[in-house]
């Protein structure tokens, strides 16, 4: 059977479920090679500004190992925070018939970029465009990415514009195949009807009105994020018995609780970061999940399918990456231009419009329409691009992608 090494920075709590879920419903011979701890054990989170430890089993069910990581300051952030010497040895060691890459944009995965060529290179990214970059640094930048992506056999591509940026990087029509970003859906709908009990309860031992419905951020407070967007378009909106929840921390959790008492409204809550099983309940405690933010920073946004597995209609920017696919305006949600906080408050105000009383209808046709971004469906993706790659492999992949 197909042997697949996939490389990847570190144990990530929407990863590693695919990771097993591609292991138990295949006969692939599959191993995940991290290069960080991160995740496993209680490090700091810079961006929450606090230690982190994911409380959901990011090692079970599918075969893994770590590359020691020598870097004097291991992390993400940075180019130098992957430096994994034994990488190529390591994966040359298993013996793969191809390897996924996750990531890139590090020391490690340099050097291991340019220096395989034993079997077929495949990379599955998140990046976009929707903020157009000009000038002759990102010229230069685009030559450089350009001539990268001619290193991979194919690429996956989570969604529509991240689609675009591969084409603007000069990527073929035929070395593209949709694997689209998702979560672990089961969980999230399994976990529906106790999310909603949960929710009741946290929210009255927050004081939130019983009779209010909730806007919802859940995320770091982070300048990205764009949380002040949010609360100022909340004060401009002035709705009736509907109260703001700040769910998360940041750098910016001080100047927004500093706005929020100053505006003198009774009705703005905070709550600290909540674990990945407490997610279900944070979802369900919203009325609607608002995602304000801004830059090419936000590549995706998968907050947005937790929320729509929950149910929980959502209002995004034009520059979260998920937006193109996920939110269908007037149908699963609503869509404004990033940085624009009076056309959020418009969103706002018809979102909770008693004309028109959209939330319920929108949350169900999103609840719906995530069905389709699933594992099975980034899978069948990754069956497709290694099946490009080998006639042999065709055959015995082509059971696979029938399934889905």
């Amino acid at each position: 059977m197909l042997r697949l090494a996939i490389i990847t920075s570190h144990p990530i709590q929407y990863y590693a479920p695919w990771f097993q879920h591609l292991s138990a419903t295949t006969d692939l011979t599959l191993r995940v090679f991290y290069l960080w701890d991160f995740g496993i054990t209680q490090q700091a989170d810079r961006q929450f500004n606090q230690a982190i430890q994911w409380d959901i089993p990011l090692l079970e069910g599918y075969d893994h190992e770590f590359v020691s990581n020598t870097s004097q300051r291991p992390g993400t952030s940075h180019f130098w925070g992957l430096q994994n010497p034994t990488l190529m040895a390591q994966v040359q060691s298993f013996q793969p018939d191809a390897v996924l890459l996750m990531n890139y944009n590090y020391a490690s995965l340099y050097r291991f970029l340019w220096s395989w060529r034993d079997t077929p290179l495949l990379f599955r990214g998140d990046s976009h465009r929707l903020v157009p970059e000009v000038g002759v640094k990102a010229a230069l930048k685009r030559q450089w990415i350009t001539q990268l992506y001619q290193r991979f056999d194919a690429c996956l591509y989570v969604g529509q514009a991240n689609r675009e940026y591969f084409r603007y990087h000069g990527v073929a029509d035929e070395r593209l195949f949709f694997s689209p970003h998702a979560i672990d859906n089961h969980r999230f709908m399994a976990q529906a009807p106790a999310a909603d009990r949960e929710a009741a309860e946290w929210k009255r031992d927050l004081g939130i009105p019983a009779d209010h419905q909730v806007i919802l951020f859940a995320g770091k407070l982070i300048p990205k994020k764009r949380p002040l967007d949010l609360l100022q378009a909340f004060l401009r909106a002035d709705l009736p018995k509907v109260s703001l929840l700040f769910v998360g921390s940041g750098s910016l959790e001080e100047a927004v609780r500093q706005q929020a008492q100053a505006s003198g409204h009774a009705h703005i809550y905070f709550a600290p970061f909540q674990n990945q099983s407490q997610m279900p309940r944070t979802y369900a405690a919203g009325d609607v999940l608002v995602l304000p933010s801004y830059g090419s920073g936000e590549t995706w946004g998968l907050a947005i399918n937790e929320a729509m597995c929950l149910g929980t209609p959502v209002i995004v920017s034009d520059q979260v990456g998920c937006a193109a696919d996920l939110v269908k305006p007037g149908e699963t949600g609503l869509v404004f231009p990033a940085g624009d906080v009076d056309a959020l408050t418009n969103c706002l105000k018809q979102a909770f419009s008693d004309s028109s009383q959209p939330l319920q209808r929108w949350g169900k046709a999103g609840q719906h329409h995530i069905q389709h971004y699933s594992y099975g469906a980034a899978a069948s993706g990754l069956w497709r691009a290694l099946a490009a790659q080998n006639n042999g492999w065709q055959r015995e992949l082509q059971q696979l992608i029938s399934v889905y």
